[in-house]
């Protein structure tokens, strides 16, 4: 018992670099306390003592704000940070190595007896206010960004983010670098401007800034054309482009 216990205490400190020491952990983390109540209370659920397992679980949303219902399998070493908020339904399945963050939800769509909540694979994090709902499957090693809604299954590795949540994948990342960078050569700052927040301002700036991609590359192969044929144009110097060439035979 203890040893199991050192070794939830353990993975906090890797993930948490705000704690000092296992006496701190043992008695100002209310995840801990939570995760803690909530292998009592689980055992007593599964030997059939549902009142005082539902009794049990019931303080512990009380001493720490974070609900577990008694039913939920928990895994090895999970740790849910700050947590207030937490809510964690009765047929949701978390595998080991999981960060949960405040303000979470595992929770059902659907009020028919049977799965009706989340299955998280190994190793997944959820960011603060994200709402995972429905019998879905989270694969090993998933993120979910803060505040995102995921109704869908998500696969192993992906990161999701976005009402509701969109997998984020390299050609994403690759496209919100150039329309950061050609925000920047326009003089104004493009944070937050993502395809996934439900945004018409941030939609409509998203597509201006596409487009004035799309004309610079085409202006690129024009000059291009005309230099292949011994025409030289005068240009009027443009601000410096950082970390994005349009047009590699193109000189800078």
């Amino acid at each position: 018992m203890l040893k199991k216990i050192r070794e939830e205490f353990s993975c906090i400190f890797a993930r948490d670099p705000a704690a000092q020491s296992f006496f701190e952990i043992l008695t100002v983390y209310p995840g801990v306390h939570a995760v803690l109540i909530h292998r009592f209370s689980h055992w007593l659920w599964n030997h059939g003592l549902r009142w005082p397992a539902r009794v049990l679980s019931y303080l512990a949303r009380w001493a720490t704000g974070i609900e577990i219902h008694p039913g939920a399998t928990l895994g090895r070493r999970l740790f849910i940070d700050h947590g207030m908020g937490v809510v964690i339904g009765e047929t949701a399945v978390i595998g080991d190595d999981c960060t949960l963050y405040h303000g979470v939800t595992l929770g059902g769509t659907s009020w028919q007896k049977g799965k009706r909540h989340p299955t998280l694979g190994n190793g997944v994090v959820i960011g603060a206010g994200a709402k995972v709902l429905g019998p879905i499957t989270v694969g090993d090693g998933a993120r979910i960004g803060s505040n995102s809604v995921v109704l869908r299954a998500v696969p192993a590795g992906a990161t999701v983010v976005g009402i509701p949540g969109h997998i984020i994948n390299p050609d994403r990342k690759a496209q919100e670098a150039q329309r950061l960078a050609i925000a920047s050569k326009l003089g104004f700052d493009a944070y937050g401007m993502t395809p996934d927040m439900p945004d018409p301002v941030a939609h409509a700036v998203n597509h201006m800034l596409d487009h004035i991609q799309a004309l610079d590359q085409q202006l690129a192969s024009l000059k291009q054309a005309l230099r292949e044929r011994g025409i030289d144009l005068e240009e009027a110097p443009l601000p410096e482009l950082d970390d994005c060439q349009l047009d590699p035979g193109e000189p800078r």
